[in-house]
């Protein structure tokens, strides 16, 4: 069945938004059974026990609610910032600690949390929110202060009313050195909120071991008129745009609601892949990619590699983090599309 990713226009409400502050089908069966600390690095199951620990608070309070509390003691809070590089699953301990929190909570990426802001509106955000019982952020960023500063004010509203906090860094694999997001720089950009967070540093190898600087190797003309004709009556759900029409199409959109645009195909085609231009264009692409990555959507891509879409002036500026993760993400998901689809190797 055929589509086009031009063709959906998501009209999504505010209690839409926040249901799907949930953690991507990767990790949502996550619990810190199934991860598997490596003996080689302590810290991992140091971090295991901590969090284990973390999450007491909240068979405690289940049975403190048994005899009464103290509004004092309601509206106490704490949170952990997940210190470490990249591949070592902090997203698996975050999305584990998720599920053993009491409704309601949330789980999001920082630009999730941000692009929510930005769609309804600090005040309605912070009323969506406030009694969670838990908010986790994973990959926050400290690239945009502006951003930064919001979600300070966000984190801060909604500790003060007794949501535990736990975030993690963005640190990307390879990124020439950069290992750790740090501990320092999170605790100084939100130094009225550092307090609360306790930092657990989790050491390891990337057990993705994905390199950066692989290409992702586009497909010929011929092999998508192919797979396009093979799936043109199945169950299939293949949207196939042109990439130019995708970029003009996910700006008319707000990047939370990129995550429709994930669900509204199994796979996704595009032709004339080129090279971005526009630094808007880029940040928006990233957005998207994160959304099909999160639901492991492969990508079938003609013309330039999408490893090579973002310009060297983009990958050495200020957003270099968000794009070398990018670029491993997008090496990923069309690595995914050659291995699920055998028109690939005609």
């Amino acid at each position: 069945m055929i589509s086009h990713i031009v063709d959906v226009h998501p009209n999504l409400d505010p209690d839409e938004l926040v249901a799907n502050l949930v953690p991507p089908p990767l990790f949502q069966t996550a619990s810190f059974e199934s991860y598997q600390p490596s003996a080689d690095y302590p810290s991992q199951l140091e971090a295991v026990e901590a969090l284990r620990t973390f999450s007491d608070r909240w068979g405690a309070v289940k049975r403190r609610s048994l005899f009464g509390r103290s509004k004092k003691a309601a509206k106490q809070a704490s949170g952990i910032y997940l210190d470490g590089g990249f591949g070592v699953g902090k997203s698996h301990l975050l999305a584990a600690l998720w599920n053993t929190a009491p409704q309601p909570k949330a789980y999001g990426t920082f630009l999730e949390y941000t692009s929510l802001v930005g769609a309804l509106g600090f005040e309605n955000a912070v009323a969506k929110l406030r009694g969670y019982s838990l908010l986790c952020i994973d990959e926050f960023e400290l690239d945009d202060p502006g951003d930064t500063m919001i979600m300070t004010r966000l984190l801060k509203e909604l500790a003060a009313t007794g949501t535990s906090i736990v975030a993690t860094s963005n640190t990307p694999p390879n990124a020439l050195g950069e290992g750790r997001f740090a501990a320092s720089d999170f605790m100084r950009e939100i130094q009225s909120l550092a307090s609360i967070f306790q930092a657990l540093r989790i050491d390891g190898q990337d057990y993705r071991r994905r390199d950066v600087n692989s290409e992702a190797i586009p497909w010929e003309p011929a092999q998508i008129d192919q797979l396009v004709a093979q799936h043109q009556s199945d169950d299939l759900r293949v949207s196939q745009d042109a990439f130019a029409d995708v970029i003009d199409h996910i700006s008319t959109l707000h990047p939370v609601q990129y995550f429709a645009l994930a669900r509204s195909a199994d796979t996704f085609v595009w032709s004339g892949v080129g090279r971005l231009t526009r630094q808007d264009d880029a940040l928006r692409l990233v957005a998207l990619i994160d959304r099909l990555y999160d639901a492991q959507k492969p990508i079938v891509a003609a013309g330039l590699p999408l490893t090579e879409v973002f310009s060297q002036e983009m990958i050495d500026g200020g957003y270099r983090k968000k794009y070398l993760r990018c670029v491993s993400r997008l090496d990923a998901l069309t690595t995914l599309a050659h291995e699920t689809f055998d028109v690939a190797k005609a």
